[in-house]
């Protein structure tokens, strides 16, 4: 059994996607791997993000809510933020976190990311970091056409996932700290998933250590 397996949640009967159960350990493994840049890093996702103050923002697989409150930063007290995610150990670990001064409100509610419980059209952006590859392959498309529901015309998506090591050294201690999911992740088939869901892709990158971008609109209607 890797890291990866003994952080992970009870399965689910709405979901077969992956949950993790042990909040703390997983913010430990999180700064560990970034080698202490995490905040770094992550304040550089919220920017190319691309939201403005006063934005209302998702954040879908918000886990702890490590990004949630740098979107939450970004927009300013005049802003909104909402994370969802279907561990309610998560979710209650991220409501007890403090906020930078001036942040929007954030809110946090248990859901999954196939089958959001959201009006349509209601968010100016929506951000998902490190979710894709914890959902089996067949459901990535769903949860992305939900992303792209709930997001008003003209709004803004920024994916975020796990960049896969070139090594073979690097999959094979990616593959028993994180497992299969991680050591394989097929982050080269994100562009066409983001545009088959409706999006138009505006762009991607990395950012090191581990992760790859892609940011992406609705079309104005």
């Amino acid at each position: 059994m890797n890291l990866g397996q003994l952080m992970q949640g009870k399965p689910r009967t709405d979901t077969p996607g992956v949950t993790i159960a042990t909040p703390r350990a997983y913010e430990l493994f999180g700064d560990l791997c970034f080698y202490g840049r995490r905040k770094h890093a992550f304040t550089h996702l919220a920017e190319l993000g691309g939201a403005e103050p006063g934005d209302r923002v998702l954040d879908v697989g918000c886990g702890t809510g490590y990004l949630t409150r740098c979107m939450a930063a970004r927009v300013g007290r005049n802003g909104a933020v909402t994370g969802v995610d279907p561990s309610p150990p998560v979710l209650e670990y991220a409501r007890r976190r403090k906020q930078r001064p001036g942040s929007a409100p954030c809110t946090y509610r248990e859901g999954i990311a196939e089958s959001l419980d959201l009006p349509d059209s209601s968010f100016d952006t929506v951000v998902t970091s490190l979710l894709l590859h914890h959902l089996p392959e067949d459901l990535r498309p769903a949860a992305l056409r939900e992303m792209y529901r709930v997001l008003r015309p003209g709004g803004r998506l920024l994916v975020v996932e796990f960049r896969p090591p070139r090594s073979r050294l690097g999959q094979h201690l990616v593959h028993g700290g994180g497992g299969h999911a991680m050591a394989h992740n097929r982050v080269d088939l994100l562009d066409g998933l983001i545009a088959d869901a409706g999006f138009e892709v505006r762009g991607h990158g990395d950012v090191r250590p581990w992760l790859c971008y892609v940011r992406a609109t609705r079309a104005r209607q």
